[in-house]
């Protein structure tokens, strides 16, 4: 069994200037990355801005993202269109959509952001050639449409994403078998357990479970809410690490 739990928190994030060729300053963490994972992340990060901040307008020529607004109210412009979001919608961008996230309201905006490779990438081409993608959604209120299944648009590994609710001293358990998982706290206190550590939860606590592993989540006296990510992962690669 793996019990290398990757834990991280938004307490101490970078501070990023001009982000995507944009003006003002944003707020960044990155919670994991490829390094101690078998699955195909690119990245799991946090990310914040200001009223009135924007992050620019981009384009992934080979990567796929999911975008969770955890606080805050903006627009997300997907291939020019602009859409309302506010905690607990739900992005998701298909490799090739060009997308930008302005905070429209009076208080900070944050976000989630899971970044991974696209299966089946583009072929690049000119800005004149490019055609506008239909493979972005919006997904209003997780917490009362989800789990979602992220293949209806993502051509790669990223399966379901949830938000849990788990009353005082419940618990769950999550067991990395051919998925790899990645967990956000958003509200509440707890604790996670594996085979050999402990780690207490609060709100922005970051956990991700690499292939083999599982954790353990209890919630404390005021429950516990928390987004979940379940990523695919090669069952064959499971077989040979515990060979």
């Amino acid at each position: 069994m793996r019990d290398a739990l990757v834990v991280a928190d938004v307490h101490a994030p970078a501070v990023v200037h001009g982000v995507h060729d944009s003006d003002g300053i944003s707020r960044w963490s990155c919670l994991a990355r490829r390094t101690g994972l078998y699955g195909g992340w690119e990245a799991v990060e946090w990310a914040w801005l200001p009223p009135g901040g924007v992050s620019g307008e981009h384009l992934h020529s080979r990567t796929e993202e999911l975008y969770f607004l955890l606080r805050g109210r903006g627009e997300i412009h997907l291939d020019g269109v602009a859409h309302p979001v506010r905690a607990g919608d739900a992005v998701l961008t298909g490799i090739g959509s060009r997308h930008a996230l302005h905070n429209t309201g009076q208080r900070p905006l944050s976000w989630l952001v899971v970044e991974l490779p696209a299966v089946f990438p583009r072929p690049r081409r000119s800005p004149e050639e490019e055609e506008p993608s239909v493979n972005s959604i919006v997904v209003r209120d997780l917490r009362a449409h989800g789990p979602l299944d992220a293949q209806s648009v993502l051509t790669g590994p990223l399966r379901t994403i949830r938000v849990q609710d788990l009353p005082p001293h419940a618990g769950v358990e999550f067991a990395a078998r051919g998925t790899e998982h990645t967990v956000f706290v958003l509200s509440g206190t707890g604790v996670a357990r594996t085979a050999d550590r402990e780690v207490r939860l609060t709100s922005g606590t970051a956990l991700t479970l690499p292939l083999g592993g599982t954790v353990r989540l209890w919630a404390g006296d005021g429950g516990l809410e928390f987004f979940h990510a379940v990523l695919d992962v090669p069952l064959p690669d499971e077989r040979r690490l515990a060979a």
